[in-house]
């Protein structure tokens, strides 16, 4: 009897030492209750798969304790910095978050950066599981000459532009010419087009950046060609982007009827989602002969059937392709549009954050095998690591598909855990970082997110985001 009750005190000692081993009051402050035999797990990577992931885990293992790394010090991922302002309903999945972070068995480690402040190595000694959210980074590239001139940047800059990712604010687009082009029809490509389209005064009751405010403000594009390489039956958008585009003030949506020659027929054949939405188009089409000329001065010009062939001063060449097996296949036959700034929005990709990771860098994701992370020679999968959100299955779908993938990664996780796939008994230290990092806890980020609520209260903007660390350090108190 005395022997086990030292085993057990043992026990109790040792995670007493590693708890203590943190660098701040404040993480000190955040330390998970320990139980004897508690299933670690880290998730790196604080946007919807890292939250969503959380919070299956902790509602189907009860013995589990989860801490979420982050590199910035605020979370949210793509909610906080890629949903577009004026779509605050979206955002409301961040009270869903905010929920499961307030449960006492996780903790948040903002401010830290697998790869730089933490290694993979590393996090797999002290976690019985390991699980890789941390999104994607880059975006893909035309691959054309001149395309690093200075009026051809990326939408995802764009859009981390108005949204406030720290660093995007030093972007500075040139807004002073009449023609933007947009090359990629994804909602993110609408996103975009309706920012640059939408009027000032609504805007400013967004959380837009104000500096961004400022340049859409003495903005001077009136037209915005959104260009895709297929037709309008494989439009990337979906039906709520192209309504909202068809509602804004003072824009007219001009189609090309040459691009909608037979679609009319195939209607019926296409499922309903598909069907709905290449019938708004043509009943769009069908309108725009009836509006008065000249009564609207700003324009969203949808322009099909092209793909990306040269890039010049203030235009850009198109080839005029083809369909083929629904592939777009480019002809000899080309066009020339204006483009006073040109806007790259054909995908993103992940970056590979730690030498550790089984990362294809072709198609810009972690190589695994239904969220299991595979080893470097692909014979099995790694014990205890995963891979969940655009980091594994690419840029695709919208938060609900995320939702679901993590989901469904979390459950794997809880059925290798009960399989005893991979050693989850051990004792395991979780966190430990050195004395001089500065780490934001989820108390950190409630100062940060009082600070950016009260800010906007006076703009009557719903927050006035903070986008210096620095001084997100400084307002979290680390």
């Amino acid at each position: 009897m005395s022997l086990t009750r030292n085993f057990f005190n043992c026990r109790r000692s040792l995670i007493n030492i590693y708890s203590s081993s943190f660098s701040t009051s404040a993480v000190k402050s955040q330390n998970v209750q320990q139980a004897t035999g508690t299933k670690r797990i880290c998730i790196v990577g604080a946007g919807p798969a890292g939250f969503y992931a959380a919070q299956y885990l902790l509602k189907q293992l009860t013995d589990c304790a989860v801490d979420i790394v982050e590199k910035l010090p605020v979370p949210f991922g793509l909610v906080r910095f890629g949903v577009a302002p004026d779509h605050p309903e979206v955002k409301n999945v961040i009270n869903t978050f905010t929920k499961t972070a307030e449960n006492p068995r996780l903790r948040f480690f903002g401010n830290v950066t697998l790869g730089t402040d933490v290694t993979l190595q590393e996090l797999r000694e002290r976690y019985h599981a390991v699980l890789l959210t941390y999104g994607a980074d880059q975006d893909r590239e035309l691959e054309l000459d001149n395309e690093g001139q200075s009026h051809v940047i990326s939408a995802r800059n764009f859009v981390a532009w108005y949204n406030g990712l720290p660093g995007a604010e030093q972007l500075q687009p040139d807004l002073s010419g009449r023609d933007v082009t947009i090359v990629g029809q994804g909602n993110v490509a609408v996103d975009v087009a309706r920012m640059l389209l939408s009027p000032i005064d609504s805007l400013k009751l967004t959380d837009t950046t104000e500096y961004a405010l400022q340049a859409l403000a003495d903005s001077k594009v009136e037209r915005v060609h959104l260009v895709g390489r297929r037709g309008p039956l494989q439009a990337a958008f979906t039906i709520k982007e192209l309504r909202e585009m068809l509602k804004l003030p003072n824009v007219e949506t001009c189609w090309r009827p040459q691009d909608f020659t037979g679609i009319e027929a195939q209607l019926d054949k296409l499922q309903r989602p598909r069907k709905r939405l290449t019938e708004l188009m043509l009943k769009s089409l069908g309108e725009q002969s009836s509006r008065k000329a000249g009564t609207i001065n700003k324009q969203f010009l949808p322009i099909f059937l092209r793909a990306p062939k040269s890039i010049a001063e203030r235009k850009m060449e198109f080839s005029i392709t083809e369909l083929r097996d629904n592939s777009a296949v480019a002809t000899e036959a080309t066009e020339h549009l204006p483009a006073d700034l040109i806007l790259r929005s054909i995908g993103y990709k992940s970056s590979c954050a730690d030498a550790g990771i089984h990362f294809d860098a072709h198609r810009g994701h972690v190589c695994h095998q239904q969220g299991r992370v595979l080893k470097q020679d692909k014979s099995q999968s790694e014990p205890g690591l995963y891979v969940a959100g655009w980091l594994g299955s690419g840029p695709t779908g919208v938060i609900l598909t995320t939702m679901n993938g993590a989901f469904t990664v979390a459950k794997t996780i809880c059925d290798d855990m009960a399989a005893n796939a991979f050693d989850a008994t051990s004792i395991k230290p979780g966190l430990v970082m050195d004395n001089n990092k500065r780490i934001v806890t989820w108390q950190g980020w409630q100062r940060i997110d009082k600070y950016e609520t009260e800010a906007g209260k006076s703009k009557l903007k719903p927050r006035e985001k903070v986008v210096s660390i620095p001084e997100m350090l400084r307002i979290a108190g680390v």
